[in-house]
């Protein structure tokens, strides 16, 4: 059952904080506690979380803001999760933060946190139409941040970064090996026949990851796929098994790691050119996607962040930042982010690097001028002389040379585009 946590706009009479030396108080309000309590803690808005909680059933809920608060500090400190709850129990400054007054004043268990991010997960995967739940705190937060600041938000920036979930980077073998094992071990033993049961053993594994040669990888990879398939007409017969999400996976594995031969009657795994940049990565994580970028490649998701960035801000802060599989463009995230940023913000100015250029993102008029900087493309020969270098005028007059000569005659062949210059 929800229950808004207001607990701590009630002063107490006897507290930790009251039995402090008047030094060491002095320092505490001096630190980012009181700071984070007033401008963060205490504008977090609790009840769009209330969805995830029965309405009248149940003991109350543990206080949202204080999970939120704690979800914060625990990136903004590098804890982990243990960490974390060891700080809660016994830093002062972090309860203090959270409106708490004395130590050990609440019990907190590690379950807890997991089953709070557990319903914000299923609440966003079920309701993809309705606003992701944390970044309308982040919106909240942000405004109030700038109302306080007054930071000049007309001019900024953004880019993008990759992010590796924190999963294992395995090859085609070992990938289809995991989906495989995961799938076994969600179905009863007893309907497995005797193949799939050996799958099961430590030396299957050992035999298939640890010793196969690099000749016999492709061959190996199908005899998995292979035992894929087989579990798939073990599964056929029984719905239950079939809503599976480890069945899906396997489901989904062949249907992009190989192709089935008719005339042969068995699969085929695909060239690894073959295999889609959007094709499933890791058994553990099926949203992650593969992407080429700066001549690395990356398994897993791409970040867009934008910040302000005007000279006379004495500190920038972030205004917009999204998650999307990295085989997403930039330019195209940064289009669907655009309007959104200018109507929360005042932005006039965003300076952006290559990778954000297309003809749409060039043709959009929603009052922002967008700045291209390194854009994409061949390194330009030192022997010959860049198109940057001439001034040109709306594409089809060349008004002078990079020696500064000007033209006295131009000749614009529209069809195919080619500007040709004559000096005298």
């Amino acid at each position: 059952m929800f229950r808004e946590n207001k607990r701590h706009l009630q002063q107490q009479l006897f507290t930790s904080y009251a039995q402090m030396d008047e030094r060491i108080q002095k320092r505490l309000e001096n630190s980012w506690a009181p700071v984070y309590y007033e401008h963060v803690f205490c504008k977090i808005d609790e009840m769009p979380f209330a969805k995830l909680y029965c309405e009248d059933n149940g003991r109350p809920n543990f206080p949202v803001n204080i999970m939120l608060s704690l979800e914060f500090i625990k990136h903004f400190k590098d804890y982990s999760d243990e960490e974390l709850i060891e700080q809660f129990y016994f830093n002062y400054q972090i309860i203090y933060a959270l409106g708490l007054r004395n130590l050990g004043e609440q019990y907190l268990a590690p379950r807890t946190l997991y089953e709070f991010r557990e319903r914000v997960c299923d609440y966003t995967v079920a309701n993809p139409q309705e606003e992701d739940l944390i970044f309308q705190q982040f919106e909240q937060l942000t405004e109030h941040f700038f109302e306080v600041s007054g930071l000049n938000t007309k001019e900024q920036r953004t880019d993008s970064t990759q992010i590796m979930p924190n999963i294992k980077k395995a090859g085609r073998l070992s990938l289809a090996y995991d989906v495989l094992i995961q799938a076994l071990n969600a179905c009863p033993l007893n309907i497995l026949p005797d193949s799939l049961k050996a799958t099961l053993q430590p030396s299957f594994k050992t035999d298939l990851l640890y010793r196969s040669k690099g000749g016999e990888v492709h061959k190996r990879l199908e005899e998995v796929l292979t035992l894929c398939s087989q579990l798939l007409d073990t599964v056929k017969d029984d719905p239950a098994l079939q809503k599976l999400h480890a069945i899906a996976l396997v489901r989904r594995l062949l249907m992009e790691q190989a192709d089935f031969n008719t005339e042969e009657q068995q699969w085929k795994a695909k060239p690894n050119k073959d295999v889609a940049a959007t094709s499933l990565q890791s058994a553990y994580d099926p949203d992650a996607t593969y992407r080429k970028k700066g001549g690395n490649g990356y398994s897993g998701y791409v970040a867009n962040i934008t910040e302000t960035c005007s000279e006379e801000n004495p500190v920038q802060l972030i205004t917009d930042y999204t998650l999307e599989k990295n085989s997403a463009s930039d330019n195209k995230v940064l289009q669907e982010r655009l309007p959104d940023i200018k109507e929360r913000t005042e932005l006039t100015d965003l300076y952006v690097d290559g990778a954000y250029y297309s003809e749409d993102m060039a043709k959009q008029d929603c009052g922002v001028t967008i700045h291209y900087t390194d854009m994409t493309g061949n390194t330009p020969s030192p022997k010959k002389l860049p198109l940057s270098d001439f001034v040109i005028e709306k594409n089809e007059k060349i008004i002078s040379c990079p020696a500064g000569q000007n033209a006295t005659k131009n000749r614009f062949k529209k069809k195919t585009c080619i500007l040709v210059l004559i000096l005298i």
